[in-house]
């Protein structure tokens, strides 16, 4: 029996519960009814014996809704940015709940005690890095496309991208959180965002494989001896980043960064220098400070750190400006309002953010006995 709640659809079949985001003419961006539906279903299959396990899908702009064509091809592109911006403007409560809710939702899906396998075909960013990256099974494809590109917003890699990506080799982490490159399934699982990259065009029978494994001990019997046999671990471009730019990822400040970069002067590190003075100078250097604070905590420390400084990407009291001149509202209005792609950021060079601006961000606004987030452990 099939249930759609707002714009996720749920179903249970053989054991497994199977959840497909339906809003695919907004590339499936999640909505505050879509994360209390997610967070909802969770919670109860949690609890119910008659499901043993949990995979999650997207669906694309191609077929009529529900049909083979449909489904597949497009994962989560994130947040519905402009909900946020919309919210943001009126004041809306709303926004802020959505942050709770989808954090909590993220823990959950990190901590689930079922298997939990996300289907990450096409665009994999954002809030649907939040809904994947905690699974016990990533499956991505050649058509996967998948980024933390907040720094283009004015945000920063939320939904524990301070844990998770803090976790990739070397100094990755810095590399995808500054620039928000867009990398593809293979080298998605080469730098630990995913576990095995298969032709998307398997997908469906996959999906369909899950739900005759009867058991969790059959479906991970399944997933050793027919899904990790049949797709080996294929060979990515690096293993990590390139010796120069690797060193230059690990400088001190986002300054440094910029001035190594420039120095080498090749033709990728030309590249990445552009794409960096095009973000917000503020936030790449509070974004900086995440990844590095976030390598080091738990995935609750960390959520609750990014809880306190999405707060403040709203609410930038400390830095003399209401929410509607924040960083953040003025970069979607930017990409996803107006569409002129000019930012106008504050500051707008690199070298004139101060600590005193970064720091700020890392203050929580709540007593710990009063955090949004306190009971996650």
């Amino acid at each position: 029996m099939m249930q759609t709640v707002n714009e996720v659809q749920t179903q249970v079949a053989g054991g497994i519960g199977l959840i497909t985001l339906n809003r695919p003419k907004a590339l499936n961006a999640l909505s505050l009814p879509m994360v209390k539906a997610l967070l909802a279903t969770l919670l109860a299959w949690r609890d119910d014996p008659s499901v043993f396990a949990v995979a999650v899908r997207g669906s694309n702009k191609m077929g009529q809704p529900g049909s083979p064509e449909a489904l597949f091809g497009g994962f989560c592109a994130g947040g519905d940015i402009r909900f946020f911006h919309q919210a943001a403007l009126a004041g809306d409560t709303a926004l802020d709940t959505f942050f709770t809710v989808e954090y909590t939702l993220n823990h959950l899906i990190h901590s689930y005690p079922k298997p939990y396998i996300a289907f990450m075909d096409g665009i994999v960013m954002g809030g649907g890095m939040g809904i994947s990256q905690g699974g016990s099974l990533r499956i991505v494809t050649e058509k996967t496309k998948m980024a933390m590109p907040e720094t283009g917003i004015g945000l920063f890699p939320d939904v524990g991208g301070g844990y998770f990506l803090g976790r990739c080799p070397g100094n990755v982490g810095e590399y995808l959180a500054l620039i928000g490159d867009t990398i593809g399934g293979d080298q998605a699982v080469a730098w630990g965002l995913a576990d095995v990259c298969v032709p998307s065009g398997d997908l469906p029978v996959l999906w369909s494989a899950l739900q005759t494994c009867g058991s969790a001990g059959g479906l991970q019997q399944w997933i050793a001896e027919h899904l990790m046999h049949q797709y080996p671990r294929s060979a990515a471009p690096v293993v990590g980043l390139e010796p120069a730019l690797e060193a230059a990822f690990g400088l001190d400040t986002v300054t440094q960064i910029v001035s190594a970069l420039e120095a080498l002067g090749t033709k990728p590190a030309r590249a990445i220098t552009k794409t960096l003075r095009q973000r917000s100078p503020l936030m790449l250097h509070v974004v900086l400070a995440q990844i590095r604070r976030g390598r080091g905590m738990s995935l609750a420390d960390n959520l609750r750190m990014e809880r306190d400084m999405v707060q403040h990407c709203f609410y930038t009291h400390h830095l003399g400006r209401t929410g509607a001149a924040s960083e953040t509202v003025e970069g979607i209005r930017a990409l996803a309002i107006d569409k002129d792609y000019q930012p106008r950021w504050n500051p707008a060079r690199i070298d004139a953010v101060t600590m005193d601006m970064v720091e700020p961000f890392f203050e929580s606004p709540w007593t710990a006995g009063a955090h949004p987030l306190r009971e996650l452990v």
